[in-house]
């Protein structure tokens, strides 16, 4: 279930990343390294952070094939320019929510407490964000106070996944739902425009 949850991950980020590389107008070659940075900048900081190393991006294939899918699938078919941004926010959204489970999970395999997994678990889902947003000159979406939810729902996910599992009531279903969740969060809170607090509005505030 696991290699699952990081597969669909994987291709997730890696559309999300290529779809941008579009939007700004890259080629063929620039929608391919920031689709590959994307998809494996969280997992690889992830491996190298717990001593997994090389890091599984550099040992199975799926990692390289999902950066060049990716390139080929948005070359042919990516939507109208105006559309593509949307796009964006809902792949990337979906691999948030995957990679942030899949990140907490296997922490918690290599024995960290619930705290340290579940910020492990954060740095895998939006590792690759951050990377994608600052090659392609975009701020990032964890760091931008216009941003919606986006770091919340996914500590939430994460916490809930390492508190299950140092209860011994983690199932493999849970990750799946736990995914689903934080991206359903993420979705409604583009939406509806939920953002979180920052210093600027609860200044004013208290001011009014």
């Amino acid at each position: 279930m696991l290699a699952v949850i990081e597969a669909l991950g994987v291709l997730a980020f890696a559309l999300s990343g290529a779809l941008l590389g579009a939007r700004r107008g890259f080629d063929v070659v620039g929608i391919v390294v920031l689709a590959a940075l994307t998809a494996m900048g969280g997992g690889v900081l992830r491996d190298v952070l717990l001593g997994d190393t090389p890091p599984a991006a550099f040992r199975e294939w799926p990692y390289f094939a999902a950066p060049i899918v990716a390139a080929a699938v948005t070359l042919l078919f990516h939507p109208a320019i105006e559309r593509q941004l949307r796009t964006v926010l809902v792949l990337d959204a979906a691999g948030l929510g995957l990679f942030c489970v899949a990140g907490t999970v296997k922490a918690l395999d290599h024995g960290l407490d619930v705290l340290p997994a579940a910020a492990l678990g954060v740095t895998t889902g939006v590792g690759g964000g951050i990377l994608r947003d600052v090659v392609a000159r975009e701020t990032p979406v964890i760091v931008s106070a216009d941003s919606e939810l986006y770091a919340i729902p996914a500590a939430a996910g994460a916490l809930v996944v390492a508190g299950a599992w140092h209860l011994d009531l983690y199932a493999p279903v849970l990750g799946p739902v736990v995914a689903a969740a934080i991206f359903a969060v993420r979705l409604v809170a583009l939406r509806r425009g939920w953002r979180a607090p920052s210093a600027q509005t609860l200044a004013r505030r208290r001011d009014g």
